[in-house]
């Protein structure tokens, strides 16, 4: 071999030297991947695009310290559509294409089922955001929830409305249920039938309703026709607003109205309906309350409220903000804790403690469900038409159950509320 040959092999062994060294401290700072499908468009995009900005604050908020294990954080997500369908093909390209190091996710009971086949398959632990019931057909040890039924499940969707309405004088006595006929609705009907039979109601009228329906009035005339004392209500955020115009147009007015209409969770939602919401009673699991003033939780809502003003979603982000942002800090305390992305560690840190964090005290059951519920119920009272502020307080929606985050009494009959 030529000493010409001899030489340049040599600079060529150095230069590849130099390289290698020059990689090794790129690698050791390649961010940590946080994978997700998100709803930016379709039924309940209003809710994820809240969700995806308060991932982002808690990552902004983590890399301004560090990152974690010393590497900054990334996201790493795509649209789902709000389409279930669309969410194995999302999570299988997260894992095994992007290589993504932690889960989150995704939002929303549909999706959420779509996405724990996948999930399971690979072994990883998930943090989800608002799904309910989903891990009762898998129990898949490494999941976790971020909606407060606690060990109840689903049946806390509507146990205090029924318990409210059992409580009024004189008890209304009959029942109509309609609902979507979609994962999320139809797991909250299941649960609504079972508590209104178990305090002495009697079910006189259960009907679903395709996904996509637009036009309400002849469900609701059919719900009017039934004359019901409780009419429950399971559905999407466009249909709470087609539910709610098609019942005033058909003249609706049982004796207790509401349920879990998500659609009523939404700050933009509120504002069109106005006083047309006057009476009616929903679950919620997060309200501007000072029983909800939890530490930390003003700063991120603050950053929130001023990256919202120019994004034209929800302006105040309560319902699901803080839920958002406190999956992040339950998933950054159990990889700094164990010093570890393994995700077997991870959900065995995480069944293992307690977490602080914006949204309150949070430890899990078994199944990833809270140890403790911490749903309320609110009845809208007095709202007025073009008031964004009334919103940002409890006056005009008036947590009335359970007794330790009650703001106000009910008013009973649905009608004597909703004309005011």
């Amino acid at each position: 071999m030529s000493e010409r040959i001899v030489s340049a092999l040599r600079l060529l062994v150095a230069a590849l030297a130099v390289m290698l060294w020059a990689a090794a401290p790129a690698r050791a700072a390649d961010p940590i991947k946080v994978g997700f499908s998100m709803a930016l468009t379709g039924a309940v995009a209003p809710n994820g695009k809240q969700i995806l900005l308060a991932l982002e604050i808690w990552r902004d908020d983590v890399n301004a310290k560090g990152g974690l294990l010393g590497r900054p954080v990334e996201l790493v997500y795509y649209d789902d559509q709000s389409s279930p369908a669309n969410v194995p093909g999302i999570y299988n390209k997260l894992i095994n294409v992007d290589k993504v190091d932690l889960l989150i996710g995704p939002y929303a009971t549909n999706m959420v089922a779509a996405a724990m086949p996948t999930i399971i398959q690979n072994k990883m632990t998930t943090i989800s955001l608002l799904a309910i019931g989903v891990n009762n057909h898998f129990h898949y040890s490494q999941y976790f929830s971020m909606v407060p039924v606690g060990p109840e499940g689903v049946k806390a969707f509507s146990r205090g409305f029924f318990e409210l309405a059992a409580a009024q004088k004189p008890k209304p006595q009959t029942v109509a249920i309609i609902a979507a006929d979609a994962e999320f609705a139809k797991t909250a009907a299941d649960a609504a039938r079972d508590n209104a039979k178990s305090r002495g109601f009697n079910v006189i009228f259960d009907k679903s309703y395709p996904p996509g329906t637009t036009d309400f009035v002849s469900i609701m005339r059919a719900v009017q026709a039934a004359n019901a004392d409780i009419v429950f209500v399971a559905a999407y955020p466009p249909d709470t607003v087609g539910i709610i115009n098609a019942g005033h147009e058909v003249g609706l007015s049982p004796k207790f109205y509401g349920g879990a209409m998500i659609g009523l969770l939404v700050t933009p939602l509120k504002m069109r309906l106005g006083p047309a919401m006057n009476g009616i009673v929903i679950m919620e699991s997060f309200v501007p309350s000072p029983g909800f003033n939890f530490p930390g939780l003003a700063p991120v809502l603050a950053k929130y409220r001023s990256k919202a003003a120019g994004e034209k979603i929800d302006p105040f982000g309560y319902g699901f903000v803080p839920f958002a942002y406190a999956a992040g800090q339950i998933l950054a305390q159990a990889v700094t804790e164990t010093k570890s992305l393994d995700h077997a560690k991870l959900a065995a840190y995480i069944h293992g403690h307690t977490f602080s964090t914006v949204a309150g005290e949070i430890a899990y059951t078994p199944d990833g469900d809270w140890k403790q519920s911490r749903m309320v119920f609110t009845q809208f009272q007095n709202v007025a038409p073009n008031d964004l502020e009334q919103f940002s307080k409890t006056e005009h929606q008036v947590i009335v159950w359970p007794d330790r985050y009650k703001t106000g009494n009910v008013v009973y009959p649905y009608a004597a509320a909703a004309k005011k």
